[in-house]
């Protein structure tokens, strides 16, 4: 799987993806979308209230227990 920025259209459609467990792939998911926020963030898109509401609520709908 793709770490640190690398391209990740490509994940879903690799074989590896289809190995990875229910937790795994939601781990995964949860990485992206957090790394979406953050591009948003950087670049202007949202305000950090907006940031920090959509990870919370994005922490809570993914059942994670930390915005890590």
């Amino acid at each position: 799987m793709t770490q640190d920025g690398e391209d990740m259209t490509a994940d879903i459609k690799d074989p590896a993806w289809a190995s990875l467990s229910y937790a795994e792939k939601n781990r995964e998911l949860f990485e992206r979308q957090k790394r979406l926020l953050g591009m948003f963030l950087e670049r202007g898109a949202i305000s950090k209230e907006q940031y920090e509401k959509s990870l919370h609520d994005l922490t809570e709908h993914m059942g994670r227990k930390t915005d890590r």
